[in-house]
């Protein structure tokens, strides 16, 4: 004749709790299963009924009523298991931390498990058990994010506001032109040639490739028709740069305000550079505030560029590469379209 079941009584503190572990999704599947074991046999169910209906032994139900019948909610964790004591104290562990928080190898300038094991030699700690003490620690001193200080700027969303203001709302009787250059486009062609793409396999490329030198261009995005006008430049200074904006004087209507957007580059900034503007008083510069070069929209052109041309293509020269950005470029104005723009510059807050 099988033990008769133990009596389980629930109290109100702990039904709610119970009840909403047998419902969570996230908790531990024993956990669950004990929460709902426990719930049934509250509500009479025999130790065979609850078996039945969890897919279970009816063991595991004796055990888990009888232990919550006993020791109610303490009664449902894991017990202690026998097996060897832990050779590895808090003192080890505090050491492991100190060293990864607080100190650098002798020579490199980031800590291995191995390295780790030999700075703690007299401990006798292996590099494998390090790895586990640190993955416990969540501890990954082989990682590393990068994060910018940002110069204090006062005016950073006025600048921003200022813009995008020009973006969403164009002046009577001016143009509104991004201006930015992309410098080190590098000509590079591969020693092999690719090798297409088929039926259940991925196109393939030799990683060894020839250097035929770099080439750096000057863009003017027309913000409001999406057209660019793109030119070679030997040097990145305010030479070449007041050279292109005389250019653009020249090609645009002379009854036309140009409202320039320029990030902080230094041929922007230069003294030779804002002695021009002002002896050019058609040109309204709007500087992007300091680390958001982002506000400037010819870096999207430039993305688009990279994406599209630079990223996977393949030059045989310096000229070869130019000639393929004018080419790109020229295709490019065919099908041209403004960028939809709607950042209007002020603080992003969470919805």
């Amino acid at each position: 004749m099988p033990p008769r079941a133990r009596s389980v009584v629930i109290d109100a503190e702990h039904r709610p709790r119970l009840e909403a572990l047998a419902r969570s999704r996230t908790a531990p599947l024993r956990d669950v299963q004990r929460a709902r074991i426990v719930l049934a046999a509250a509500d009479g169910a025999s130790n065979a009924a609850i078996a039945r209906d969890l897919s279970i032994r009816e063991s595991t139900v004796r055990t888990w009523r009888g232990r919550f019948a006993e020791h109610g909610m303490a009664g449902l964790g894991d017990r202690l298991r026998p097996g060897r004591p832990p050779i590895y104290g808090p003192d080890t562990h505090l050491r492991i931390v100190a060293a990864v928080t607080s100190e650098l190898p002798e020579a490199d300038t980031v800590w291995s498990h191995r390295l780790l094991a030999e700075h703690l030699h007299e401990d006798g700690i292996s590099a494998s058990q390090i790895g586990r003490i640190l993955a416990d620690l969540d501890l990954k001193p082989h990682r590393v994010r990068g994060w910018l200080t940002r110069r204090p700027d006062p005016a950073f969303f006025t600048k921003a506001a200022e813009v995008c203001d020009l973006y969403l709302h164009r002046p009577d009787g001016s143009v509104v032109i991004c201006v930015d250059e992309k410098t080190a486009i590098a000509a590079r062609s591969r020693k092999h040639p690719d090798q297409p793409c088929r039926a259940g396999r991925i196109a393939r490329r030799e990683f060894e490739y020839v250097r035929h030198g770099t080439v750096s261009i000057i863009a003017a995005l027309y913000v409001h028709s999406g057209q660019v006008h793109t030119e070679r430049i030997g040097r990145n200074n305010s030479d070449t740069f007041i050279d292109f904006l005389t250019r653009l004087d020249q090609r645009i209507d002379p009854t036309l305000t140009i409202h320039l957007v320029l990030d902080n580059g230094s041929s922007h900034t230069s003294k030779a550079t804002r002695k021009w503007l002002r002896d050019h008083p058609r040109f309204q510069p709007h500087y992007t505030p300091a680390h958001a070069s982002w506000l400037d929209q010819a870096e999207l052109f430039f993305s688009i560029l990279t994406r599209r041309l630079l990223r996977r293509g393949e030059f045989t020269s310096q000229q070869d590469l130019a000639d393929r950005i004018d080419k790109f470029v020229t295709v490019y104005n065919r099908t041209a379209k403004p960028f939809r723009w709607t950042y209007d510059g002020r603080p992003l807050k969470a919805a």
